[in-house]
């Protein structure tokens, strides 16, 4: 008894010595990376970031466009299953936090046990409660706590990217469908001038002032603009539908509010520094916590190499006879010897997954850079272009109305008016399309810079 006595008292001094002594973390600590950027952007554009960490979809001056953007960030099921996720990655720091503290059991057991060659039973009841406590000599439950704190910590930015991803698609879902009611607009005007052009074609053919030629054209013409008014129609209730699953609601009509030449938000977007991504844009950031959480679990793997000291208790008592009872101190410790270096295999593998997220999170800070430089090219052509074709259309739209005059004086073929008219009607379409795509580029650019959502 005195021999185990002393072993126990042996085995405790050397794990005091050994907590006093080499108590420390393995494994690396992590320290910010600090990726190659540009100083600047290639376009002129303020450097001022202030508009960026603001609702910029309130810019565009349309209550209705911002109260689809709520509704669609309370309601949208993506956006409930990123909180869902938010919600177990913070569940499992403290299951990892646990590690840190000494887990207690309880115990009740009974027994029965019969004289040889008798009847007479005897019965013995006991319960224990039994403590034990790994101690963290080597920071590994630590680092565990803080990987999954760092991994909670990315689902947040996940949560924050998609926030911004579904503002934008939002906006440019809600442009896009605006723009689709100007197409139909359009069409329907123009349904309405080629059926009169088609009546007058149809009395002088009658007159035997031009041949059927010329009225089956103006069929052929006519037809062809009743045809895109079913297109149009199609795509916007497609889009409407669309806008619905964003919305989290089964798909029924989406309100409108200004039309798509009314929209009023600016061109001119502070940007900032190419630096200040790192610490705007939500992927980069997830990128980053996960870069953290994963070098943590190096240490933690590196602390698997190394004896785990514990420390235990049992304090019991036997039912029948409460008086008797029992008590037990231990302590152990436990260390690898042999297992073909696994654990040492173990240390590379969360070195080489570091590796992995380590190009990632590079990688996400160049595609930012590039997002942010194709939407600002974007933004700069898409202002020009727009202008363009706005003195395109008028100068079709002058053509037509000429052409008509010209053929009703039997100056030109009907086939010239055809074609002008043709051109007329697509310039008035494609002058509506890029009018979507330039505000869609301004949407475009402060999804890129990571902004309208404040952390």
């Amino acid at each position: 008894m005195k021999s185990a006595n002393k072993i126990l008292s042996g085995l405790l001094t050397c794990s005091i010595l050994i907590i006093l002594v080499v108590s420390c973390k393995v494994g690396p600590n992590y320290v910010r990376t600090s990726p190659v950027l540009p100083a600047s952007y290639n376009y002129d554009f303020p450097s001022d970031t202030t508009i960026v960490n603001t609702p910029w979809w309130d810019l565009f001056g349309d209550t209705v466009l911002v109260d689809l953007i709520r509704e669609g960030i309370d309601n949208n099921k993506n956006m409930k299953l990123a909180v869902a996720r938010m919600n177990e990655a913070s569940l499992a720091i403290g299951i990892v936090r646990a590690g840190l503290y000494p887990t207690v059991n309880y115990g009740v057991g009974g027994s029965s046990t019969a004289a040889t060659g008798g009847n007479n039973f005897s019965h013995d009841y006991n319960g224990a409660f039994m403590a034990s406590y790994t101690i963290d000599i080597w920071g590994r439950v630590n680092r565990l706590e803080e990987a999954a704190l760092q991994q909670y910590l990315a689902t947040e930015e996940a949560y924050r990217g998609l926030n911004i991803l579904l503002v934008s698609q939002i906006a440019n879902a809600y442009l896009m469908l605006r723009d689709l009611d100007n197409r139909l607009v359009i069409t329907a005007k123009t349904v309405e001038t080629w059926q009169t052009n088609l009546s007058i074609v149809n009395a002088r053919y009658k007159g035997g002032f031009v041949s059927e030629v010329d009225l089956n054209m103006a069929k052929i013409q006519l037809l062809e603009a009743e045809t895109a008014i079913q297109t149009f129609t199609r795509l916007r209730i497609q889009l409407e539908n669309a806008i619905c699953l964003l919305l989290g609601k089964s798909p029924q009509p989406v309100p409108r509010g200004l039309a798509l030449q009314d929209q009023k938000i600016t061109n001119v977007v502070p940007v900032g520094l190419p630096s200040e991504l790192i610490d705007r844009r939500p992927d980069i950031l997830q990128a980053e916590r996960l870069l953290h959480a994963q070098t943590m679990k190096i240490g933690a793997a590196e602390a698997l190499r190394y004896p785990s000291f514990t420390i235990t208790a049992d304090l019991g008592t036997t039912l029948v006879n409460p008086i008797t009872g029992f008590a037990a101190l231990g302590a152990q410790i436990l260390g690898p010897l042999f297992n073909m270096n696994a654990n040492k295999r173990n240390v590379e593998v969360e070195k080489s997954r570091t590796e992995q997220l380590l190009y990632q999170y590079e990688f996400a800070c160049l595609n930012a850079i590039r997002e942010v430089e194709d939407a600002m090219i974007a933004v700069k052509t898409y202002e020009k272009e727009i202008g363009l074709r706005i003195e395109q259309m008028k100068a079709a739209k002058n053509a037509e109305n000429l052409s008509w005059v010209r053929y009703e004086g039997g100056l030109t073929s009907y086939l010239e008016v055809l074609d002008l008219q043709r051109s007329s009607f697509n310039s008035q379409l494609k002058a509506s399309e890029t009018l979507q795509y330039q505000l869609a580029s301004v949407v475009q650019l402060y999804q890129a810079l990571g902004g309208g959502w404040n952390p």
